[in-house]
């Protein structure tokens, strides 16, 4: 399955604790929201999902970039 790259925005401060739950995914914390990025496949994509629902985060947008080769 091919790894593309994503960019997934959840609203809020992602605090000390929660990033450690995306320790295995870039962390960018902006004023408003939070930027967890990284190359993924659909399984991947999903498990992250379920990590933002049960953290409780609030998602905003989910955006595909190039695929990795």
């Amino acid at each position: 399955m091919p790894r593309v790259r994503y960019q997934v925005r959840v609203r809020g401060r992602v605090g000390p604790a929660a990033s450690e739950a995306f320790a295995d995914f870039g962390v960018h914390v902006e004023p408003t929201t939070t930027v967890l990025s990284g190359a993924l496949d659909q399984p991947a994509l999903h498990s992250l999902l379920a990590r933002v629902r049960s953290l409780g985060l609030v998602l905003v947008e989910v955006h595909r970039s190039h695929p990795q080769p």
